[in-house]
């Protein structure tokens, strides 16, 4: 008998199931990454009745995943998800996507670090590994959706599914979300978004899964210490040139080793000490290989363009101005702004306050509330 089976009704009581929006017997591919909040996905949707198969992507470090000596943590997050799928009785599929990772996501985080930008490589897995490659596999295995471990609610509305911040605020991952068309949210599931981070593990312990006391991952799945500068010099090695830390004044404060140990809006590491006050990364001049410092009041930008926008509302019409919420980091809360639409599939953000640390590379996703509109990539600050 399977796990999910045998939970005692008094049990189950205690942690209601989320819904999951398909019905009894439908065939759901689940994402299973070996951690915690995709376990607890698989779970819930063999407890609502669904044919679950948890195909889990191998991105990187294929000799690790296969267990071979000196396999990190990719491999046992593959193991991992193993064996949950051993615990809930569902068949389970590992599949090859290194060379589409490396394409899609580690060179674009390299090159666009060296382009003097801030990459978000979650977002672009989401947009291209996972919610076009992976659910393109999920279409051709007949199922009726994919589920996911995200903290993010999809709802019916008026013109469609809508994607909703979380119940759980602090577990907010629509940030990184903001990419997933309107087409792709319609066949995705994400089960967890009416739950916090404790009911999660709760569920974990009730279903008995043999990750529920597993930690939660804090790196990048390929940048597993921390150290961004590191990888791209690993990735491109040679591109990596010294240059100029220059005040906003004009004056030369410093060398540094690379524009990509440096990050819009950073203030410790900057190796200019001795300074009147307290000094920040106002911006990256990659083509002079330049790091711009300067004090906080620098940083405070009120207007920035974005590009490569994903509308998930009806798209404005070229120069319609909308009113928004927009975050321009993932650690924000959304501020008062409008956003006017241009004709390339951009547009231009005016804050109604000014920000600190918008950063080109950075996403600035789009909210009405607690509803996603969209987003895009900042590509440029005013004073930038």
């Amino acid at each position: 008998m399977a796990i999910v089976d045998s939970i005692p009704a008094s049990e189950a009581a205690a942690a209601p199931l989320p819904e999951i929006d398909v019905a009894a017997g439908a065939r759901v591919v689940v994402a299973m990454s070996g951690g915690v909040d995709s376990s607890v996905t698989a779970a819930i949707c063999k407890a609502r009745g669904c044919e679950v198969v948890g195909i889990t992507l191998q991105l990187y470090d294929h000799g690790a995943a296969a267990g071979r000596k000196g396999a990190c943590c990719a491999g046992q997050d593959i193991r991992d998800a193993r064996r949950v799928a051993e615990s809930l009785d569902v068949p389970h599929y590992v599949l090859d996507y290194e060379d589409r990772f490396r394409e899609s996501v580690i060179d674009d985080f390299a090159d666009t670090y060296l382009a003097g930008e801030t990459p978000i490589p979650c977002v672009r897995c989401n947009q291209t590994v996972k919610f076009r490659d992976l659910l393109a596999v999920a279409r051709d295995l007949g199922a009726t959706a994919l589920a996911t471990g995200h903290y993010a609610r999809r709802v019916s509305g008026p013109a469609g599914p809508e994607m909703r911040r979380p119940t759980d605020l602090a577990r907010d991952q629509s940030y990184f979300l903001f990419a997933t068309t309107r087409e792709q949210l319609a066949y995705l599931r994400f089960p967890l978004g009416g739950l916090d981070k404790e009911q999660t593990r709760g569920l974990a312990d009730r279903f008995n899964l043999p990750v529920a006391a597993k930690p939660d991952s804090q790196d990048i799945c390929f940048v597993p210490h921390g150290s961004y500068a590191d990888a791209v010099a690993r990735l491109r090695p040679g591109a990596i040139e010294p240059g100029d830390i220059v005040h906003v004044d004009g004056h030369a404060v410093g060398r540094h080793d690379g524009v990509i140990g440096f990050t819009v809006g950073q203030r410790r590491g900057l190796g200019v000490g001795g300074q009147a006050e307290p000094l920040y990364v106002v911006r990256l001049e990659p083509e002079s290989h330049r790091v711009v410092v300067g004090p906080r009041e620098a940083l405070l930008e009120s207007e920035f363009g974005v590009r490569d926008v994903n509308w998930l509302r009806n798209p404005p019409a070229a120069g319609e101005r909308v009113r928004i919420a927009v975050k321009v980091r993932s650690t924000h809360t959304p501020t008062p702004a409008a956003v006017v639409a241009d004709a390339a599939g951009g547009g231009r953000v005016t804050l109604d306050r000014p920000e600190a640390g918008i950063a080109p590379g950075q996403a600035a996703v789009f909210y009405d509330g607690n509803r996603v509109l969209g987003g895009g990539w900042i590509s440029r600050s005013s004073g930038h």
